[in-house]
């Protein structure tokens, strides 16, 4: 382990899609050079193909290499789903149930391998996880600060500003958010984003342009303020 404080981070989106995970692969990345330990946790990925190695997840894979932590595959995925739903309808259709309490020992595992874990959520912040509980629920268990990723399309104000809402509504810290841009027609995007800074309260980590081949490893990104 390093002398460096730990610096763990809940990363979630305004909807399914807007780049979550390359969001959280930046983050590991940037806290790698700070000379942290760190691995990326995708708690629970809906949709995978079958490989010579088994199921596979592209969301998992891009975590796992942007990691400096190897760890055992149920540690950072445990629960892999085949269909691309909403996590509950996808363990539903696998025949499993999601539970809460696994993940967080899952996590508490990681949190004691590396300096910095990032946890990608499922899909928009309230996404169900099963019958009762909700990666709202997840975050809170978990208590980490969350990074907020905002997809600037049409509509994005709206998701950005509730989703906001229903993180200070349980109490939780929003440590930043990016913006990240995945609609290259999007009209008035620069006065979507002015928007954005001026009602978010949070800072801004990243604007990123649309350009869906750049790497995570190449995309900057400004670490929270501790």
């Amino acid at each position: 382990m390093s002398n460096l404080p730990p610096a763990s981070f809940f990363v979630t989106g305004t909807d399914t899609g807007v780049g979550k995970s390359r969001v959280a692969a930046a983050l590991l990345h940037a806290l790698a050079r700070s000379g942290r330990r760190v691995v990326g946790m995708k708690p629970v990925a809906a949709g995978a193909e079958q490989t010579e190695r088994g199921w596979s997840n592209e969301d998992v894979a891009q975590l796992r290499a942007a990691s400096n932590v190897a760890v055992r595959p149920e540690l950072d995925n445990p629960y892999l789903l085949p269909d691309p739903l909403s996590p509950h309808l996808a363990a539903e259709r696998a025949g499993r149930r999601i539970d809460p309490e696994l993940l967080a020992s899952r996590y508490a595992e990681l949190a004691g391998l590396a300096d910095a874990v990032v946890v990608e959520g499922a899909g928009g912040f309230i996404v169900p996880l099963n019958d009762t509980q909700t990666s709202a629920d997840f975050a809170l268990r978990l208590g980490l600060p969350l990074i907020l990723v905002v997809g600037l399309r049409l509509g994005c104000l709206n998701h950005a500003l509730l989703t906001q809402e229903a993180i200070a509504a349980r109490g939780l810290k929003l440590a930043g958010w990016v913006a990240n841009r995945i609609d290259p027609q999007m009209l008035a995007a620069d006065e979507n984003l002015a928007t954005l800074k001026r009602l978010l309260r949070a800072p801004l980590l990243a604007n990123w342009p649309w350009d869906p081949s750049a790497g995570a490893d190449r995309l900057d990104i400004t670490l929270p303020p501790a």
